[in-house]
């Protein structure tokens, strides 16, 4: 065992590489249970957490990878200061975890390489969480409740089963990197397009064969990496459309002949719906939609090099173009045109 001060003066107990089963710290004496900020248990034998970590009572750094742990102890929610917990590499599962794993004032987890079939809810308690890392495990799906991590700024869950994005994502004010590469994703939620802090995001080798036009939304993003998926290479229109409802049509002349009306006129929930309307992107249309619309998949340039498929909507089959070979459609908007160079630094396709 090695013991020694760190660079501002924390001690740092470091057990690893020991072939440890077990942590015995009767060796450890009063004083540095007390001054230890730092421990590293990583590469042992250990099976479940010792409850003995929990008498270093300033703990703030726990490094337990490479082990084969099964089971986190209950004293593991002793540790008030906790901040950064790194077990990458163990046997873990949603059912390893205290009961109060989510009062721990963490703002780094990493849980990469275990057995976690779902994400725990108690990580979706941890109000401080800066930084959480599933990553090579067996998740199949995102939780709502990931929404609730409202200082996440980093969330890598890389390497699993997910097949879907759920939009609460788009309720992390602060995320900034995104990977879900290696997963089976088959489409982009556009509520996505409220991430506006996003500078990276990683959906390379998924399902994918188009993108939300909303993409183009943010504003910060700098990388995206999309190869190894099954993006279209030609132009593809889907012509699945259900005629508007007589609702629809209503309100489509209402919003698109600028009716006046107030509350005084309608009931709340017609007030609403017309304020759900929809508009249009083709610049040669000046309707809108509620919920019946073309969905159409076109290609978009980006900085001038990349051609990306994106779905975007329609309000009705004549805002779309004649059929042609002509990968660009009426619709196509100014916008979509001219994405700033600066606006991404790398797209990644293959």
């Amino acid at each position: 065992m090695e013991i020694h001060e760190g660079a501002a003066g924390d001690c740092v107990l470091d057990f690893s590489r020991l072939s440890l089963e077990s942590l015995s710290v009767d060796s450890v004496r009063d004083e540095r249970r007390r001054d230890t900020r730092q421990i590293y248990l990583s590469y042992n034998r250990l099976t479940s957490l010792p409850s003995s970590v929990a008498v270093f009572c300033n703990l703030e750094f726990l490094d337990i990878s490479n082990n084969r742990l099964s089971v986190i102890c209950e004293d593991l929610s002793r540790l008030a200061k906790l901040k950064t917990l790194i077990a990458k590499n163990n046997r873990l599962d949603e059912f390893s975890l205290p009961k109060d794993f989510g009062s721990l004032p963490l703002e780094v987890l990493n849980f990469s390489g275990n057995r976690f079939e779902e994400i725990p809810l108690q990580c979706t308690k941890l109000l401080r969480l800066q930084s959480l890392s599933l990553g090579g495990n067996r998740l199949k799906s995102i939780p709502a409740e990931i929404e609730n991590l409202v200082s996440l700024e980093m969330l890598y869950l890389g390497g699993n089963l997910i097949t879907a994005i759920p939009p609460e994502v788009a309720n992390l004010p602060y995320l900034s990197y995104l990977v879900l590469c290696d997963n089976r994703i088959q489409s982009v939620p556009p509520q996505l397009t409220r991430l506006h802090s996003l500078r990276s995001l990683s959906l390379h080798n998924n399902l994918l064969t188009y993108l939300p036009r909303e993409i183009l939304s943010l504003v910060h993003l700098q990388e995206l990496s999309l190869r190894g998926n099954p993006l279209v290479v030609r132009f593809v229109k889907e012509m699945i459309y259900d005629p508007p409802s007589l609702l629809e049509l209503a309100g489509r002349t209402i919003k698109s002949r600028n009716v006046p009306y107030s509350a005084s006129d309608l009931p709340s929930n017609l007030l609403l719906y017309l304020n759900l309307a929809s508009k249009c992107p083709n610049p040669k249309c000046a309707g809108v939609y509620f919920d019946s619309c073309v969905r159409q998949i076109k290609f978009v340039d980006f900085c001038g090099k990349y051609r990306l498929p994106l779905m975007h909507y329609l309000c009705s089959p004549e805002c779309t173009s004649p059929c042609s070979s002509n990968p660009q459609s009426d619709a196509e908007s100014e916008e979509e045109n001219s994405v700033p160079a600066d606006r991404l630094q790398r797209v990644l396709l293959g």
